[in-house]
């Protein structure tokens, strides 16, 4: 599990200036702030804007739009279920509703005692007619009831 170092605006300031000349710097940017932080602290978004010459609303807007940044840093395990068209039609949708009520936090939200992280991704590359999941870095395919309840077992150890 990753440790993320608190919110720093020197920090922020280097990690934006070592990356600021690149071609479409903001992607990198936002991403190595993430990896840093564990998310895209509010703080860093105007810090962002400012550097590459954009607008708030543009650097909200690339931040908000693409499913990999978080607002907020994640739990200690990471539960990414896929929810794309084969997945849900081989009964990922029901997967990721017992994911839901088991853990008792919607997609997108952290568990009350910071444990688990449960997100959606649209195609971990294994569709082999069925649910697909991610748990940290690791990848498992041929998602069942079993297999799901024993990844959050393991993510709530």
């Amino acid at each position: 599990m990753p440790r993320y170092e608190p919110w720093n605006a020197e920090r922020a300031s280097d990690i934006i200036a070592q990356r600021r000349h690149l071609e479409g710097a903001a992607l990198p940017i936002l991403h190595a702030l993430q990896e840093v932080f564990g998310c895209v602290p509010e703080a860093a978004v105007p810090m962002v804007a400012e550097a590459l010459n954009l607008s708030r609303a543009e650097m909200h807007g690339t931040v908000t739009f693409y499913h990999d940044f978080r607002r907020e840093p994640p739990g200690r395990h990471v539960l990414k279920l896929c929810r794309a068209e084969s997945c849900q039609a081989a009964g990922g949708n029901a997967l990721a509703a017992r994911a839901e009520e088991k853990l008792g936090v919607e997609m997108g939200e952290t568990t009350a005692d910071r444990r688990v992280t449960l997100e959606a991704v649209y195609c971990l590359g294994l569709c082999h007619s069925s649910p697909a999941a991610m748990l940290d870095s690791r990848v498992f395919g041929l998602l069942d009831e079993k297999r799901l309840d024993a990844l959050l077992k393991e993510a709530q150890a």
